[in-house]
């Protein structure tokens, strides 16, 4: 079997990663040669590569899901929001400029020469090749500057099949709607439908599946449950929503919870940071966006952020800022990682990000930061430096463009012989993503802020591995991706391109 398909979904969050990463993992264990394929991505949430640059996070997941470590390649454009208007765009890994819609537009024709040379490369290498579109190909207002996928599908003549989200209701009329809305000569390319997370008896859906093939003449592939143990690298910002709980919380190993509150930012990125602490047992993780619910809970996590003086500002404005000050004058456990860090020093000086310039920061770390270019980015290895952690290995990710210019507080973390992150206190920051799937150093550090916060019944279970979660998920969705959808469809639309003399929905059918 050669070929490709696109997956694209009737909205964010429909299922389009999860979708693509059970089928890479699926192909991936019969043998196949796979490779994923995001040809633009939106998202805070990002890693970095072996290739020295940073791709979605998704893409990260799938290509574990092959086998493969994570490139560039699999993602050559990424757009990361700073606010409402603005993105940072990110080609083959590296950050070239500030775009806007506009801007966006004019770069259009080399974005996709990068997107169609990246592609042709990879279906050269690999025998298959999963396409993940992005957003919704019914953003018909967007066509014009597609990359990722109807754009794609027409460019690379790649079959498309469309994933809706039931457990948001609709689901027949959003996969009916994103068909009918499209041109022609982009209909020719949907070549049938998923259904997700669908609850209860796939008989009692039967007939509106039925009568959808009837409408468009196009199939419905397979319906995949809801489960709930699905959780992990959670890339939709859907997915964050303020007093949503991460993960499927488990029960203590000893005798108390730790209860974690992950403070929601405008312009959170790498959110899935705080995913390490959700798996393990007795420790129940929450988002919040609001000053109450930091009191209630044993640890505060201030994430990282793409935006971090306009997220610093947003946390005086709603006075989380002042609870996260009276919480630290308290003792209390908070750890900042990377924005979250910066926020809580001394001062930030930024004229790239936000040209704010020089800025106060919260003060609870006698630390300086100011940004630079160019952002740095580096997977990094190294040991605890000071306290419980001293001499445990750790692993993680850097992606910033705040450095350190000067710093008051110990370090508590080694990288590459340099001292990484500050201590005081019950207060910990550091630049490093990743940080907390380092699981003997979690552990260890866990044991510490459940002392501090007087949960001395808390016990860290000594066998959590973050990277089995991870793997079990993936082959968990592979499970169902093989139990659940046609097989033989599937294939056929891979080896053999979109599906032939499928109807045309037209204006004068649907007054019809």
């Amino acid at each position: 079997m050669r070929g490709a398909l696109l997956i694209a979904g009737t909205t964010s969050d429909a299922g389009k990663s999860v979708v693509v990463a059970g089928l890479c993992r699926m192909l991936a264990r019969k043998g196949v040669r796979v490779a994923p394929f995001k040809a633009q991505n939106m998202s805070n949430n990002s890693v970095v590569t072996l290739d020295g640059g940073e791709i979605g996070r998704a893409q990260a997941l799938q290509a574990q899901a092959c086998g493969l470590e994570p490139s560039v390649r699999f993602n050559p454009v990424l757009l990361k929001p700073g606010s409402d208007r603005r993105s940072q765009l990110v080609v083959r890994g590296q950050a070239v400029g500030t775009v806007g819609a506009r801007d966006y537009f004019r770069h259009r024709r080399e974005l996709r020469e990068v997107v169609a040379a990246e592609l042709a490369g990879l279906r050269a290498e690999f025998d298959v090749v999963l396409c993940e579109g992005a957003g919704s190909p019914a953003e018909i207002n967007l066509r014009a500057t597609d990359l990722a996928n109807l754009g794609l599908a027409e460019a690379a003549e790649l079959p498309v099949l469309v994933v809706g989200d039931i457990d948001r209701g609709g689901v027949l009329a959003h996969l009916f709607g994103t068909l009918a809305v499209l041109d022609p000569a982009d209909q020719r390319f949907i070549s049938g439908f998923i259904v997700n997370k669908f609850r209860g008896d796939p008989a009692l859906l039967r007939p509106g599946l039925d009568r959808l093939t009837e409408l468009t003449g196009r199939p419905t592939l397979g319906v995949l449950p809801y489960v709930e143990d699905l959780w992990i690298d959670a890339e939709d910002s859907l997915s964050t929503r303020a007093d949503a709980a991460v993960g499927r919380p488990r029960p203590p190993v000893g005798s108390e919870w730790l209860t974690v509150a992950a403070i929601r930012l405008p312009r959170i990125s790498n959110s899935t940071d705080v995913e390490a602490l959700a798996c393990e047992p007795g420790v129940a993780v929450r988002w919040v966006d609001e000053p109450s619910r930091l009191a209630e809970a044993d640890l505060v996590v201030l994430p990282g952020s793409k935006a971090t003086v306009s997220d610093l500002e947003w946390l005086r404005r709603n006075g989380i800022a002042d609870a996260l000050v009276a919480r630290a004058a308290a003792g209390r456990p908070i750890l900042g990682i990377c924005g979250g860090y910066q926020m809580l020093g001394a001062r930030i000086d930024d004229p790239i990000e936000s040209g704010a310039g020089a800025v106060p920061g919260l003060g609870l770390l006698d630390l300086d930061i100011a940004f630079a270019e160019p952002k740095l980015l580096r997977r990094s290895a190294g040991r605890g430096h000071a306290g419980v952690v001293a001499g445990i290995p750790l692993h993680g990710y850097e992606i910033h463009h705040g450095r350190v210019t000067r710093s008051g507080d110990p370090a508590w973390l080694s990288v590459e012989g340099e001292s990484e992150g500050s201590a005081h206190r019950a207060l910990w920051g550091t630049h490093l993503h990743g940080l907390l799937e380092s699981d003997d150093l979690r552990r260890a550090w866990l044991t510490e802020v459940a002392g501090r916060a007087g949960r001395t019944g808390f016990r860290p279970a000594p066998d959590t591995s973050v990277a089995d979660v991870r793997a079990a998920q993936l082959d968990l969705l592979a499970d169902l991706v093989e139990q659940h959808l046609d097989f033989g469809r599937l294939t056929s639309l891979i080896a053999n391109g979109p599906a032939v003399g499928l109807p045309t929905l037209s204006t004068t059918y649907l007054q019809g």
